[in-house]
């Protein structure tokens, strides 16, 4: 699917992949309640995607119950989404690997944008959504 607007992506966009996806890994899961990224995993699998956390400080101990991997290579089967909470400036490894697993949708956090990455993936035909958050995507969007 085509982004008319690569820096807003609309709300049809948004909302497709979020209804295509039902395997999420989260780049930068934390075990800390108080970071974003612990909280947004937590609000994804209560509304039944499958999660799976990314992160070598991480790998091997448990957040929400779900093992944290090293990398994306380290997830068993096929990934929908790549959720990024990263600086911008490392999104671009990501959105790489996000590539090579073969995932449909890159997603970047807020107040992650990097144009070249997006272009990166989007000519490999992924969907790509910056600046957002799916969390935050679902609740304005009424989905449930």
């Amino acid at each position: 699917m085509a982004d008319p607007d690569p820096a807003d992506p609309d709300d049809a966009l948004i909302r497709s992949a979020l209804a295509r996806t039902r395997v999420i890994a989260l780049i930068g899961a934390s075990v800390n309640p108080d970071r974003p990224s612990h909280g947004v995993m937590a609000f994804l699998l209560a509304k039944g995607y499958r999660v799976f956390p990314v992160n070598p400080r991480y790998a091997g101990r448990e957040i929400h119950g779900r093992r944290v991997v090293a990398r994306l290579a380290d997830i068993p089967g096929p990934v929908d989404m790549v959720d990024i909470f990263r600086r911008a400036e490392e999104a671009g490894q990501a959105v790489d690997e996000a590539i090579a697993i073969g995932a449909k949708t890159v997603w970047m956090q807020l107040g992650v944008v990097d144009e070249a990455a997006a272009a990166r993936a989007r000519a490999a035909g992924l969907t790509v959504i910056m600046d957002r958050c799916p969390a935050i995507e679902w609740r304005r969007l009424g989905l449930g």
